[in-house]
Order: C-alpha cells, then structure tokens, then sequence
C-alpha cells in the first residue's frame, strides 16, 4: 500500500486581523493534487486576504501552512511563484505604461530575454485560445483584455497551484467555455486550483470541492456538484437570493440619444466608433452586450463627457445637445455614470468614502464653496445602510473595502443622485450573489421611477435579466437594437462577431 499523496495546500487556522475587522479567524482548508476547489463567500467574507495570505502578499496573524506536506511560510509572491504558487488577482497588478509582453517578463525568471517571453505569450495564447498582443501597452486594453494578460502571465509560470480571483467576470459566455477547457486540462495535469467566483453555476461545472466563508470563517465544506444554486447561496449568505421582479411597461419619451456618432480612436490601440446610433427611453433599462475591447471604453467616454471631440448635436440629454460638454456639464443636465474601473475612476483610493461622494455630487457644497461635513457624512453613511456596504464607517478609505463592497458604494452613489440618464459600466463585476441581486433590483427601480437606464455588461446573464432592449458592440460599431423577448444567447454570442448584417432592422 502507498501512503497517501500528502494534499497540495493545507491551512490550519489561520488568523488575519486588521484594525476594526477579522478578516479571517480561525480558517482551515485542504486541497489535493490535480484538485479544483472553489472558494465561495459574499462581499467582505475574507476571500481575497485568506488567497493573498497563501500567495505571501499578506502575513497571517496565527495559523500553519503546509506545501505538498512540508509546513513553509511564505513570506512574498517570488516565493510563491519559487513554490510554484500563481495567482490571478480581481484587482490587477500591471504596469499600465508596459507593454503586455513587459508586464509579464517581470514576473518570470530573470534568464528569459523578452523576446523569449514574447514567443511564449504567442504560443501559450494560442494553445489556450487567449487573443492577445504582447506589444500593446497595457493602457490601451480593456479590463477583460487585461484579465487575459494576468491569465497567461500565470500560465507561464507552469504553476502545481493557480489561484484564480474571479477570473470570469469579465469575459463573455464564449470566452469562458475557452477559459474553462484550459482550466480542465491543468487540472487533469495535476495542477491544483483554488477558485475564486460568484457565479454558482461556474462553481458546479468546474469545481469537485468547495469550502465556504461568512464573516472570515468557514462554514461548510461540500461537493458543489451535488448542491444547487440554492443551497450554495444558503450556505453562503444565510438565505437564496430575493427573486426580481422585471414588469413590463411603456417607455415614454427619449432621454438619451447617440446620433450617427463617428469617432477616430484617441491611440493606435484604441477602437474607431463607426455610426453609432442608440436611444434609450424613460422608464427603460437597455444593455450594451459584446465582447471586452470592442469599442464598448471609447464609447462610454464619449456618452460620459470624458472625450469632448463628438460633434454637439451626436449626443443627446433629454433633448439638450451635449456631445462637446464635459462630464460636470452633463451631470448637471441629468446624467450619472459608473465606470467599468472601480479603483481611480469610479474612487480615489486613498480619499474616504464621505470624500469620494464629492467626484459626483455636489449636495454638501455650500454656495460659498466650504464643505459641509456633517450633510457629507450623512450621505456617505445613507448609501453604506441603504446598499449594505461592509466599511468601518464614513472615513474608510475607498482602498479598504473589498471590491464587491466598494461597487456597492460607486453604483449606490449615483443611484442616490436620482439621475435622469444613468450609464452602468460592469454594474456587478465581482459582486456576491445576494448583492449582485440588490444592484440588480436597484437599476429595476430606477426604471420605474423613469429613469433611462443604459448597461453596458459582459455578464449576458445579467443583461437579460434586466434589459428590455439590447445592442451588441462589434468592432466598434453598434447593432440594431432587439427587444429582450426575441433576442437568445446564442443569437447574441453570434452578433458579438459582428454578424448581424442578415438580421432585420429592429
């Protein structure tokens, strides 16, 4: 008889405080060689910080860690790469003045030259059908593009331990069929997996265990094949998800209009906008679907007001031409929005969240021009209750929240804002299931109260859950619209290639 092959990764009781928080007590985990084991937990459970302790950019407070059945410590991520430990992280780590091919040679070993690296990206991109140039600089990708580029720089790594922090939230249906044969065949390799996602339905087809966290501890541990999506929010959040309620109703008039819009792309990497046309009524959520880098950033900059060269008249507010006005101008005209990058466009890390109300509303400023803290606090403090935002307080900074909560925040913000035209980039990127739910329900609301509300997503799932109207993007030109009710995903998956040239003016 063999002994048994020791598991791949051990964590018995590992403790991480931090000022005002537990983000993890007590947690212990196991995973076995050639194993896909999800980690599964709401906004703030301590996901993140227990995967960042077992990469070695964070120290536990107590706890043991074993490798392959060896007790080690890690003490930063070039011993855990050493290791054989790679990590895909939600919020990413890229230069964004580097190129992709120079973005991924710094975190490879040093003998490699770059255009060795260069090769390997091309061979690894297309072994694992991940479309990507290495020499674009990486502020000119998109966020799904750069999800690309943290996936084959872990690849790259030949990694015996992947972690992945929900590395699909920003890819389509299509991408992530591709993503999870790659993830089978590390598997059937032998390489272990621990996998970070919200989405339950991933969680069943990929995974063979699951260890659950609420509050920063664990509890449950189940084979997540053999639960439904119910249970696992059951075990999850204490509860299923509230159901949504999508009645349908008139539109009534116009609200926002993009007409006949062209524009030359801001830099050599960017997407040339090609006759855009879009309307979107009061009372209406319409969805902008498509794959990520296909015009999608370039336009929202030109709905925001973020680029200014649209001619007056191609963008419309409520009957006010505004396509040469700047974001505050539009503000003022009714419009809010809620861009795809959370960190540095939607907040500023290091400002709190009372502060970060002040980049979108401008309700505590006084005519004089003086801040009024108390009406500041007081707004922060109503979106934190109203959108259950796990934070210490109105002072937190936005950089201490996790990613989930601090979405919650930006969405919330501007929902507060009682806007005429919202414009949602993203609006559950990385958000747990019962507060994905709440954002969900949130924009529904917003259309009933006759709002005009404009999604761009990637998640189809949650477009037709919320849409009455959808658009694709292609190679940045827009589609007809087609209502919800016609429209399926294969349909959708099929436009987002641009093929909609047989179909009917809707």
């Amino acid at each position: 008889m063999h002994p048994p092959e020791p598991a791949r990764l051990s964590l018995s009781n590992i403790t991480k405080r931090y000022p005002g928080v537990v983000a993890n007590r007590a947690v212990s985990l196991s995973v076995r060689p050639g194993e896909a084991h999800a980690v599964l937990g709401e906004n703030g459970a301590g996901k993140s910080t227990l995967m960042k302790i077992i990469y070695g950019s964070v120290k536990p407070d107590e706890g043991a860690m074993h490798y392959n059945g060896q007790p080690v410590q890690i003490r930063n991520p070039q011993q855990a790469r050493a290791l054989g430990i790679s990590m895909v992280f939600q919020h990413f780590s890229l230069f964004e003045t580097l190129s992709v091919a120079e973005n991924v040679w710094l975190g490879l070993d040093k003998s490699l030259t770059l255009p060795d690296v260069t090769a390997r990206i091309h061979l690894k991109a297309a072994e694992y059908g991940l479309d990507i140039d290495p020499f674009r600089p990486v502020h000119t990708l998109s966020v799904g593009e750069m999800q690309r580029v943290e996936i084959i720089r872990a690849l790259l790594t030949e990694p015996k331990l992947l972690i992945l922090d929900e590395p699909t939230s920003v890819l389509t249906p299509q991408a992530v069929d591709k993503l999870f044969v790659v993830l089978k065949k590390l598997v059937s390799q032998g390489c272990s997996l621990l996998y970070i996602s919200h989405k339950l339905h991933e969680i069943r087809e990929l995974c063979t265990a699951c260890t659950v966290l609420r509050a920063g501890q664990v509890t449950g541990v189940c084979d997540p094949r053999e639960e439904s999506n119910a249970s696992l929010s059951r075990l999850m959040i204490g509860a299923e998800p509230p159901a949504l309620t999508h009645q349908d109703r008139q539109a009534g008039a116009v609200l926002f209009a993009i007409n006949n819009l062209s524009l030359h792309k801001e830099d050599q990497f960017g997407v040339d906008l090609s006759q855009v046309n879009l309307q979107v009524r009061a009372g209406e959520v319409v969805g902008i679907a498509g794959v990520s880098g296909n015009g999608q950033r370039e336009l929202l900059y030109a709905m925001s007001g973020e680029d200014t060269r649209a001619p007056a008249d191609a963008v419309h507010i409520d009957s006010q031409a505004v396509g040469q006005l700047g974001p505050n101008q539009r503000r003022l005209a009714g419009l809010h929005f809620v861009p795809e990058e959370r960190l540095g466009r939607g907040a500023v890390p290091s400002l709190s969240l009372a502060q970060n109300m002040l980049l979108t509303r401008s309700e505590a400023v006084a005519s004089s021009g003086l801040i009024r803290t108390q009406v500041l606090h007081k707004q922060a403090q109503k979106i934190i209750e109203q959108f259950k935002v796990k934070a210490n307080g109105t002072n937190a900074s936005a950089q201490s929240l996790s990613g989930g909560n601090l979405q919650k925040f930006i969405v919330g913000r501007e929902i507060d804002a009682k806007p005429k035209v919202l414009l949602v980039s993203q609006p559950t990127w990385g958000v747990d299931v019962g507060a994905a739910a709440q954002i969900r329900g949130e924009l529904l609301a917003l259309r009933d109260a006759g709002c005009a509300v404009l999604v761009v997503s990637e998640e189809l799932d949650e477009l037709f859950e919320i849409c009455d109207r959808l658009y694709v993007m292609a190679n940045g030109k827009l589609s007809p619209s087609i209502d919800r009710k016609e429209a399926s995903v294969a349909q959708i998956g099929e436009w987002m290639s641009g093929l909609w040239e047989n179909h009917a003016q809707a």
